[in-house]
Protein backbone atom coordinates (compact mmCIF):
# COMPACT_ATOMS: atom_id res chain seq x y z
CA UNK A 1 0.00 0.00 0.00
CA UNK A 2 1.44 3.36 -0.96
CA UNK A 3 1.10 6.40 1.25
CA UNK A 4 -1.09 8.16 -1.31
CA UNK A 5 -3.66 5.35 -1.20
CA UNK A 6 -4.60 5.97 2.43
CA UNK A 7 -7.70 8.00 1.74
CA UNK A 8 -11.46 7.55 1.78
CA UNK A 9 -14.53 9.43 0.58
CA UNK A 10 -17.99 8.71 1.87
CA UNK A 11 -21.46 10.12 2.28
CA UNK A 12 -23.80 9.45 5.17
CA UNK A 13 -27.41 10.47 4.55
CA UNK A 14 -30.28 9.82 6.93
CA UNK A 15 -33.69 11.40 7.47
CA UNK A 16 -31.95 13.66 9.99
CA UNK A 17 -28.55 14.52 8.47
CA UNK A 18 -26.37 14.72 5.39
CA UNK A 19 -22.62 14.34 5.88
CA UNK A 20 -19.93 14.14 3.19
CA UNK A 21 -16.34 13.34 4.12
CA UNK A 22 -13.11 13.21 2.15
CA UNK A 23 -10.15 12.12 4.29
CA UNK A 24 -6.49 11.57 3.45
CA UNK A 25 -4.47 10.42 6.45
CA UNK A 26 -1.20 11.07 4.61
CA UNK A 27 -1.92 14.75 4.21
CA UNK A 28 -0.56 18.08 5.33
CA UNK A 29 -3.35 19.30 7.60
CA UNK A 30 -5.34 21.08 4.91
CA UNK A 31 -9.08 21.31 5.46
CA UNK A 32 -12.29 22.61 3.96
CA UNK A 33 -15.11 22.21 6.49
CA UNK A 34 -18.65 23.45 5.94
CA UNK A 35 -20.95 23.11 8.94
CA UNK A 36 -23.48 25.43 10.55
CA UNK A 37 -22.36 24.38 14.04
CA UNK A 38 -19.36 26.67 14.32
CA UNK A 39 -17.79 24.90 17.29
CA UNK A 40 -18.01 21.50 15.54
CA UNK A 41 -16.49 23.10 12.43
CA UNK A 42 -13.64 24.47 14.55
CA UNK A 43 -13.05 21.08 16.23
CA UNK A 44 -12.98 19.18 12.92
CA UNK A 45 -10.53 21.71 11.50
CA UNK A 46 -8.41 21.41 14.65
CA UNK A 47 -8.40 17.61 14.43
CA UNK A 48 -7.32 17.70 10.77
CA UNK A 49 -4.56 20.25 11.40
CA UNK A 50 -3.06 18.45 14.42
CA UNK A 51 -3.28 15.03 12.73
CA UNK A 52 -1.85 16.35 9.44
CA UNK A 53 -4.89 14.80 7.73
CA UNK A 54 -6.41 16.46 4.68
CA UNK A 55 -10.14 16.79 5.32
CA UNK A 56 -13.10 17.95 3.30
CA UNK A 57 -16.35 17.86 5.22
CA UNK A 58 -19.90 19.06 4.70
CA UNK A 59 -22.34 18.43 7.53
CA UNK A 60 -25.90 19.58 8.07
CA UNK A 61 -29.12 18.37 9.58
CA UNK A 62 -32.09 18.86 11.82
CA UNK A 63 -30.37 19.49 15.19
CA UNK A 64 -26.96 19.75 16.84
CA UNK A 65 -27.08 16.30 18.44
CA UNK A 66 -27.75 14.48 15.17
CA UNK A 67 -25.21 16.52 13.19
CA UNK A 68 -22.45 16.02 15.78
CA UNK A 69 -23.19 12.29 16.08
CA UNK A 70 -23.37 11.61 12.34
CA UNK A 71 -20.27 13.71 11.64
CA UNK A 72 -18.34 11.62 14.16
CA UNK A 73 -19.67 8.36 12.67
CA UNK A 74 -18.79 9.45 9.13
CA UNK A 75 -15.31 10.60 10.19
CA UNK A 76 -14.73 7.33 12.02
CA UNK A 77 -15.84 5.24 9.03
CA UNK A 78 -13.68 7.30 6.67
CA UNK A 79 -10.71 6.94 9.01
CA UNK A 80 -11.12 3.15 9.21
CA UNK A 81 -11.38 2.86 5.41
CA UNK A 82 -8.40 5.16 4.81
CA UNK A 83 -6.22 3.33 7.33
CA UNK A 84 -6.66 -0.07 5.70
CA UNK A 85 -4.81 -3.09 7.14
CA UNK A 86 -1.17 -2.19 6.66
CA UNK A 87 1.05 -2.33 9.74
CA UNK A 88 1.14 0.96 11.68
CA UNK A 89 2.51 2.22 15.00
CA UNK A 90 -0.99 1.54 16.35
CA UNK A 91 -0.81 3.20 19.79
CA UNK A 92 -0.14 6.77 20.86
CA UNK A 93 -0.66 9.08 23.82
CA UNK A 94 -0.46 12.83 24.21
CA UNK A 95 -0.65 15.16 27.19
CA UNK A 96 -1.59 18.59 25.90
CA UNK A 97 -2.00 21.97 27.66
CA UNK A 98 -4.20 24.79 26.43
CA UNK A 99 -4.43 27.76 28.76
CA UNK A 100 -6.28 26.47 31.86
CA UNK A 101 -6.82 23.01 30.35
CA UNK A 102 -4.52 20.01 30.64
CA UNK A 103 -5.71 16.78 29.01
CA UNK A 104 -4.46 13.31 28.17
CA UNK A 105 -5.57 11.32 25.13
CA UNK A 106 -4.50 7.72 24.50
CA UNK A 107 -5.49 5.56 21.54
CA UNK A 108 -5.03 2.06 20.20
CA UNK A 109 -5.99 1.41 16.59
CA UNK A 110 -6.80 -2.22 17.31
CA UNK A 111 -10.25 -3.34 16.16
CA UNK A 112 -11.72 -3.49 19.66
CA UNK A 113 -13.77 -0.29 19.88
CA UNK A 114 -14.00 1.32 23.29
CA UNK A 115 -14.23 4.89 24.50
CA UNK A 116 -14.04 6.58 27.88
CA UNK A 117 -14.18 10.34 27.31
CA UNK A 118 -13.77 12.75 30.21
CA UNK A 119 -15.28 15.91 28.69
CA UNK A 120 -17.53 18.65 30.08
CA UNK A 121 -20.13 18.50 27.29
CA UNK A 122 -22.30 15.41 26.64
CA UNK A 123 -22.44 16.22 22.92
CA UNK A 124 -18.66 15.96 22.61
CA UNK A 125 -18.51 12.85 24.79
CA UNK A 126 -20.97 11.44 22.26
CA UNK A 127 -18.75 12.65 19.40
CA UNK A 128 -15.74 10.81 20.82
CA UNK A 129 -17.73 7.62 21.44
CA UNK A 130 -19.32 7.69 17.99
CA UNK A 131 -15.93 8.30 16.35
CA UNK A 132 -14.24 5.49 18.30
CA UNK A 133 -17.01 2.97 17.66
CA UNK A 134 -17.21 3.61 13.91
CA UNK A 135 -13.40 3.79 13.54
CA UNK A 136 -13.01 0.59 15.57
CA UNK A 137 -10.43 2.08 17.94
CA UNK A 138 -9.83 2.29 21.66
CA UNK A 139 -9.93 5.92 22.85
CA UNK A 140 -9.42 7.35 26.32
CA UNK A 141 -9.51 11.04 27.25
CA UNK A 142 -8.74 12.41 30.70
CA UNK A 143 -9.10 15.99 31.90
CA UNK A 144 -6.45 16.76 34.52
CA UNK A 145 -7.35 20.45 34.82
CA UNK A 146 -9.52 23.05 33.18
CA UNK A 147 -12.42 25.35 33.98
CA UNK A 148 -13.15 26.65 30.47
CA UNK A 149 -15.19 23.99 28.64
CA UNK A 150 -14.08 25.30 25.24
CA UNK A 151 -10.41 24.90 26.18
CA UNK A 152 -10.89 21.40 27.61
CA UNK A 153 -12.71 20.18 24.49
CA UNK A 154 -10.32 21.90 22.07
CA UNK A 155 -7.25 20.56 23.89
CA UNK A 156 -8.79 17.09 23.64
CA UNK A 157 -9.29 17.40 19.87
CA UNK A 158 -5.72 18.69 19.47
CA UNK A 159 -4.35 15.78 21.51
CA UNK A 160 -6.48 13.29 19.57
CA UNK A 161 -5.09 14.72 16.33
CA UNK A 162 -1.51 14.34 17.55
CA UNK A 163 -2.24 10.77 18.67
CA UNK A 164 -3.78 9.85 15.32
CA UNK A 165 -0.81 11.34 13.46
CA UNK A 166 1.61 9.20 15.46
CA UNK A 167 -0.47 6.00 15.52
CA UNK A 168 -1.01 5.84 11.73
CA UNK A 169 2.71 5.96 10.90
CA UNK A 170 3.50 2.94 8.73
CA UNK A 171 5.72 0.17 10.09
CA UNK A 172 7.57 -2.63 8.33
CA UNK A 173 5.68 -5.28 10.26
CA UNK A 174 2.61 -5.73 12.43
CA UNK A 175 2.94 -4.58 16.04
CA UNK A 176 1.21 -7.50 17.78
CA UNK A 177 2.06 -10.80 19.46
CA UNK A 178 -1.17 -12.37 18.10
CA UNK A 179 -0.75 -11.47 14.42
CA UNK A 180 -3.73 -9.85 12.70
CA UNK A 181 -7.14 -10.65 14.15
CA UNK A 182 -9.51 -11.58 11.35
CA UNK A 183 -13.25 -11.97 11.72
CA UNK A 184 -14.68 -14.79 9.61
Amino acid sequence: MTATSRRADLERSTRETDVKVGLCIDGTGEFDVKCDIQFLKHMCETLARYADFNLTLEAGGDNDHHVIEDTAIALGEAFKRALGDGPVERTASCVLPMDDALVLVSIDLVDRPYCDADLPDPLYIHFMRSFAMSAGITLHTVKFRGFDDHHVIEATFKALGKCLKNAVRPRDRLLSTKNAVKTV
